[in-house]
């Protein structure tokens, strides 16, 4: 009875402020995404072998930053979306055997 009612309770309060104007529901938190920025200096495409045993094409993309560097490996054959010697911000989701990009901005 309690779900129930807690049910309607949201359902009215979502027709009551939808009568108000616009309203706008959006889901922005995804706590497993990760950002890196750097100029790019080793761009290196390989097959790698997951843990699963299949094969995978990774790039892996090693950034300089504030006098360390950090090597990302990326799903896939991205070798065009990183140019060297650019300034690229990759954001991306980790995974076991490579990263999937998000979205990459060359400034």
């Amino acid at each position: 009875m309690q779900r129930l009612l807690s049910l309607f309770l949201v359902a009215g309060l979502i027709l009551a402020s939808s009568s108000c104007g616009n309203v706008e529901i959006n889901g922005a938190i995804n706590p497993g995404t990760s950002t890196i920025t750097g100029f790019v200096s080793v761009v290196h495409l390989t097959s790698v072998i997951g843990g699963d045993g299949v094969t995978v094409l990774v790039t892996f993309v090693t950034f300089l930053a504030e006098g360390s560097s950090t090597t990302v490996g990326f799903c896939g054959d991205q070798t065009m979306q990183f140019p060297l010697n650019q300034m690229v911000q990759a954001n991306f989701t980790p995974g076991q055997t490579c990263a999937a990009i998000i979205v990459i901005i060359i400034k």
